[in-house]
């Protein structure tokens, strides 16, 4: 059986008097979006992400620092921080969209397009579900509102945010999309089910989470530490491992799903669970290597130091 996902729901932190100012601020923001055309909504998020890029000299100062640490001497000064400031312009971008999901919906088949759609239909088939690796990586929500909108039977394991109101309009947003939301700490009785359901699991598996179970990964030459529940749960349920990914292309979206992670089993489980957990860890690397500007690099994805 695989291990819980994880041992917490949220962060517990202290209430803080501003988020319901902001709570509040967010949903006139929304409502003001819905009133103008995709166009002017995508082009002020981005200005705004990019805006903010210069305006929070800490969080400028911690993505450009995580981003000299991966690529080292690979790339220049200028270069990094032009990846930097498109990053944060593709955050901007990401919410605006998020913001006018009402609209984005029915418009699904104009702005994203898909291929490797037959690699789900193979693990379908086989009739065990499909553990699905998923990155913060492009707009990660619509990939998975448009997949389960196509008929694709999908549930994503996320954690509960600290914030309700927050929590609640992210997962009112994927219930839109027909996404499922099982908190990381449920039992692991109720996540096998989904596989047993024969759905799709979707794990966001690309951050330093230290409050689950982990490995040590090699992840831009570095050890990044890496939860493994996709692999026990593929193991344990005999499912495929398949990661997905998007990629932005201006106003538009295009989703990949590669091919199933081919399974190491050689009798040794905990060898097993760290060899395949890097197989799809290296599949992130390449589409994060190709399309930088489209990952988080204000997360601190090196936080937790091996022993």
């Amino acid at each position: 059986m695989p291990r819980a996902f994880g041992a917490r729901n949220d962060i517990r932190v202290k209430n803080k008097f501003y988020r319901p100012i902001l709570y509040h601020l967010l949903i006139t923001a929304r409502a003001f979006f819905s009133l103008l055309p995709y166009v002017w909504t995508f082009v002020f998020g981005g200005f705004v992400g990019r805006a903010v890029f210069y305006i929070l000299p800490k969080e400028r100062k911690k993505t450009l620092a995580h981003l000299r640490f991966a690529f080292g001497h690979e790339k220049p000064e200028k270069e990094i921080r032009q990846i930097g400031a498109k990053m944060f312009e593709h955050y901007g971008r990401t919410v605006a969209e998020l913001a006018m999901i009402n609209k984005i919906i029915s418009r699904f088949d104009e702005i994203v397009t898909a291929s490797g759609y037959e690699h789900f239909d193979k693990g379908l088939k086989a009739g065990k579900g499909v553990v699905v690796t998923i990155a913060h990586f492009g707009n990660w929500e619509i990939m998975g509102g448009y997949t389960a909108m196509k008929g694709y039977p999908c549930t994503v394991i996320a954690r509960k945010i600290y914030y309700e109101k927050y929590d609640r309009l992210l997962v009112d947003l994927r219930n839109k999309m027909k996404v499922e939301t099982i908190y990381r700490d449920a039992s692991v009785k109720s996540m096998l089910s989904v596989l047993k359901k024969n759905r799709m699991l979707g794990f966001v598996v690309d951050q330093d989470v230290a409050s689950v179970d982990g490995v040590f990964a090699n992840f831009f030459g570095h050890p990044a530490f890496t939860p493994t529940a996709p692999v026990r749960f593929a193991l344990a349920a005999a499912a495929p491992i398949i990661p997905v990914f998007i990629v932005r292309e201006g106003m538009r979206h295009h989703m990949i799903v590669e091919p199933a992670i081919e399974l190491t089993e050689t009798g040794n489980k905990e060898e097993d669970v760290r060899t395949n957990t890097q197989k799809w860890v290296d599949v992130q690397e390449k589409y994060i290597r190709r399309y930088p500007h489209l990952w988080v690099w204000n997360h601190k994805r090196w936080k937790t130091l091996p022993a």
